[in-house]
């Protein structure tokens, strides 16, 4: 019996971005796109009737800035997982929509790979990105703390699901623990990391690896 196909919807306002990224993504077997939407309305209408695993998400759009739309997906459908597709290579843009609950980044100049790795690997929990947008991360910020105390492993736990998009109600329901642990944890996080807020707070932890 075959697995059953990953879901995958596509918003982009540009058709001819949409038609390639169909035309790549369907010669892979284990993909279905289900639905593509030019406007964030749309796609919000679709994902409050319908699941899909997967969404690609691009920042720009007619009607609802992209990062706005990714934090209402990840409200309306927490199980389904956001990935950014854009054009945009700010590294603000970038944390912003990390910090609003995407899973990984994509430029729309990545490879055929590149895509498809960054959808498999933010399907199975983990924060991806393509190869540009690593590089972009990864330069070094001035002031940037260097040597960062060691994580617990209970921290890693919770840092990787902040990452993912997860509230302080859902960690504690998932590792059955109280929601004033799991507070005290993320304030440990924010410290030991000199973060001053979630979407710093991952890219420093992106960029020393702990993520």
């Amino acid at each position: 019996m075959l697995p059953p196909k990953i879901t995958i919807a596509i918003v982009d306002d540009h058709p001819v971005v949409i038609e390639g990224l169909v035309r790549l993504l369907s010669k892979k077997p284990e993909f279905e796109v289900v639905k593509t939407f030019t406007c964030g309305s749309d796609f919000i209408r679709f994902i409050k009737k319908t699941h899909v695993k997967i969404v690609l998400l691009d920042i720009i759009l007619p009607d609802i800035n992209g990062m706005d739309l990714c934090k209402e997906i990840k409200k309306i459908s927490p199980k389904t997982v956001v990935l950014a597709f854009s054009n945009h290579k700010e590294r603000s843009a970038i944390m912003q929509m990390l910090a609003n609950g995407a899973s990984g980044y994509v430029l729309k100049d990545a490879t055929v790979e590149e895509i498809v790795g960054c959808i498999n690997g933010a399907l199975s929990g983990q924060i991806t990105f393509s190869k540009v947008v690593n590089e972009i991360i990864a330069r070094p910020v001035l002031n940037e703390q260097q040597d960062l105390p060691k994580l617990t492993v209970r921290e890693t736990e919770i840092l990787k699901l902040i990452a993912a998009g997860e509230n302080s109600p859902g960690m504690a329901e998932l590792l059955f623990l109280s929601k004033f642990t799991i507070e005290n944890h993320r304030k440990n996080l924010m410290q030991k990391l000199k973060a001053k807020n979630v979407a710093d707070l991952i890219r420093i932890a992106t960029q020393q690896n702990l993520l």
